[in-house]
């Protein structure tokens, strides 16, 4: 194997963790922004904790998929 082909392999790992890195970061503020949100805003359920922690999965997914396209389309 060649050292372009070892370091883009590895290369490619390190951004495929990064990118985990990224989602979970993004599911962790999402929630930490709807629990102050529930803590300011009283209400029986916690609403906004469960629709942010969501919306910001939804926006986590869209960049992994986002991301994982365009390092197979550089692939290619």
């Amino acid at each position: 194997m060649t050292d372009k082909k070892k370091s883009s392999g590895s290369s490619r790992y390190i951004r495929l963790s990064g990118i985990g890195a990224q989602m979970a970061a993004t599911i962790f503020l999402g929630a930490i922004l709807g629990r102050y949100l529930d803590d300011t805003y009283r209400s029986d359920k916690k609403w906004f904790t469960i629709g942010i922690t969501l919306f910001a999965v939804a926006i986590s997914l869209y960049n992994v998929l986002r991301q994982v396209n365009k390092l197979n389309s550089k692939d290619d």
